[in-house]
Formats: structure tokens, sequence, C-alpha cells
């Protein structure tokens, strides 16, 4: 299983924008084969800062998801071209 956290930056003025790809990404993403979960937040208190929690079953599953038409037209065609910073935290599971 891979889990990891996505932390994006984004303008406050692009927070009405980043909320409808975050939206339509997240629809897809749960929909394909392998993804286990796929959960956008926008963090309290940050308005231009969200998390996305992803989780596979393995990475096969989550190079599939990278190379999907959604995954290119919403995170690499829309939040990447909005973003001011992002970081990636892998997790381990604990049990």
């Amino acid at each position: 299983m891979l889990s990891f956290i996505v932390r994006m930056t984004f303008d406050p003025a692009d927070r009405n924008d980043v909320d409808e790809i975050l939206c339509q990404l997240a629809a897809a993403s749960r929909q394909e084969p392998g993804c286990v979960s796929y959960i956008p937040h926008f963090v309290e208190g940050e308005s231009c800062t969200v998390l996305i929690y992803e989780q596979y079953v393995d990475k096969a599953a989550l190079d599939h998801h990278r190379a999907s038409p959604h995954f290119h037209q919403y995170a690499i065609g829309g939040l990447y071209q909005k973003m001011k910073e992002r970081q990636l935290e892998n997790l381990s599971a604990v049990c």
C-alpha cells in the first residue's frame, strides 16, 4: 500500500478555481482501479493551502493515476499551473 500527502499553496485569488479543479480531479481519481483513497482538503486558517491524502494499492496503481488523462488535465494542466509551492510527504502505516 502506498500512502502520501501532497501539500500545495496557491494565491488566495485562485481558491474558487482550485476548489473546482480538485473536485473534478478527486471524482475521477476515486474511480481508478487501485485508488483506495483520494481526499483533498483546504487547511483551516490557511485559505491558500491544500492537502491531498492519497492511497493506492501499489506502485502500478499510482503510475496509472499519474498517466491518466484526468491527472494530466486537472493536475498538470490545472493545479500545477496555479500552485506556488508543492511538497510531498510519503507515509508508512503503523498497523
